[in-house]
């Protein structure tokens, strides 16, 4: 189908970015296009207006099972949970599901190195594509999409045969998809999602689709965290050259790891990549995130001179561990990507200086002991906001005299945390927002959030 699509009748659920830009590449195809979204047509406005012109129906408020009449492809975008009535009624009719990731993959010219994990996904995305931006010479291109920045189809017919795609995908995405990138990349998997995938099973078969689904070929390769379980679990799974990366060398296998005070690549022989100096980010998790994107640019051929140039140069991603300013004698970090307590927990272990911790946000569903026992180990003071302050304060249990955390706040919203955490630091201090749970009882999404977090901060 995917290089047929002339009179195909398509039905795409949901008009995020996702899928009106799906619904342009499909309607460039020749395809007929349904788009449904639950949103009432008002809400859709800038949507719609971003597709005028084409001939597309649209179904606002709703998703009637009379739109899979004659159906032949049902995408549901990344948001859309698997188990509403019209994904079941399409499996029910044995109408396939593919979304734009998967038609992307179909079709791609060139070789795609594709990124997914629980944790560091788009910092360690980022890398690679400011990697692969030094490697390609002209006329070759570096692009970059997927779970972040623009959805890759939108950009399909600029791409060459000699260009390289770095591409993040979610368990979202990778759910339902049965096609895989050349490089194929598990950087963790650790308890997320859960209120959506339900067990870690589930979530874990979803992450598993990037390798099983891959292509036995020459020049495929996998990259795996050789110190995390649920990654290095899925080497028997791979059809193709594993690659590793950590903090030691893994035997029979090429890869990256540390020794001494440098960062070093094993293929056929070892080099040294660059010194742990080099790296600007903070936090064990980003030396790893590194060491990730180093073992990645190796697997698809791109050298060691480029990798150090572009981790020389990397100061990180908007909202994971964003420096956002001095006040009040205290350094303020916005790392509002932090949706999971593992995420918050690395992002703890990323200071030596005492710590004021907003956590909060809302849970995903997920256990709150680990991140409990690290707090009452490293943060001074805890300040929980939104949905799921009860739940922290219950897993915590509050502040005793003379043990961490010294003192414990319970707020609303945000807002009020920073507010609440102006009144108890001293100087010296790191004031940190890595929440533990998503945005969505306050905000769209967590860049949302960490704009907001940030206007604040600046405002105090």
């Amino acid at each position: 189908m995917s290089n047929h699509w002339s009179g195909k009748h398509v039905v795409i659920l949901g008009a995020a970015r996702q899928g009106t830009a799906l619904a342009r590449y499909l309607v460039s195809k020749g395809a007929r296009v349904v788009i449904t979204d639950q949103r009432p047509a008002e809400q859709l406005n800038d949507a719609r207006r971003g597709l005028e012109g084409l001939q597309i129906e649209w179904v606002c408020g709703g998703h009637p099972m009379t739109l899979l009449d004659g159906a032949d492809l049902l995408c549901p975008s990344g948001g859309v949970p698997l188990d509403v009535p019209i994904i079941q009624e399409a499996k029910q009719r044995g109408i396939p599901l593919s979304n734009d990731s998967q038609i992307f993959l179909e079709v791609a010219p060139c070789k795609v190195i594709g990124l997914t994990g629980s944790a560091g996904k788009t910092t360690t995305t980022t890398l690679v594509y400011q990697m692969a931006q030094l490697s390609a010479l002209p006329p070759r291109q570096a692009w970059v999409g997927g779970n972040i920045g623009n959805p890759l189809v939108s950009v399909l017919a600029q791409m060459g045969s000699q260009d390289l795609v770095v591409m993040e995908l979610s368990s979202f995405q990778l759910e339902i998809m049965t096609r895989s990138p050349q490089v194929a990349v598990v950087l963790n998997i650790t308890p997320n999602h859960l209120d959506r995938h339900g067990t870690m099973e589930a979530y874990t078969a979803a992450k598993a689709h990037i390798l099983t689904h891959q292509a036995q070929e020459p020049g495929n390769a996998v990259v795996l965290g050789s110190e995390d379980h649920g990654s290095w679990n899925l080497r028997q799974l791979a059809h193709n050259q594993v690659w590793t990366f950590g903090h030691q060398p893994v035997p029979g296998y090429p890869g990256t790891f540390v020794r001494g005070e440098s960062l070093w690549l094993r293929t056929d022989h070892e080099t040294e990549i660059m010194p742990r100096s080099a790296i600007l980010l903070r936090g064990d998790h980003n030396l790893l995130n590194v060491l990730a994107a180093c073992a990645t640019a190796a697997a698809a051929g791109i050298s060691v001179q480029v990798m150090r140039a572009a981790v020389e140069g990397f100061r990180g991603v908007s909202h994971r561990l964003e420096f956002v300013r001095n006040w009040g004698g205290a350094d303020w970090y916005n790392d509002s990507i932090a949706t999971a307590p593992e995420r918050s927990m690395a992002a703890i272990r990323s200071f030596t200086e005492p710590i004021v911790l907003l956590a909060g946000g809302r849970d995903k569903k997920l256990p709150w002991g680990d991140f409990a026992a690290l707090v009452h180990e490293r943060v001074d003071h805890l300040v929980a906001f939104g949905e799921a302050r009860s739940i922290i304060q219950k897993a915590v249990g509050g502040a005793d005299p003379g043990q961490r955390p010294f003192t414990f706040d319970s707020c609303a919203g945000l807002h009020d945390a920073v507010r609440a955490a102006a009144l108890v630091i001293s100087t010296g201090d790191v004031v940190l927002l890595s929440p533990g749970g998503t945005s969505f009882d306050e905000f769209r999404d967590f860049e949302e959030r960490g704009e907001a977090f940030r206007q604040w901060v600046m405002e105090l």
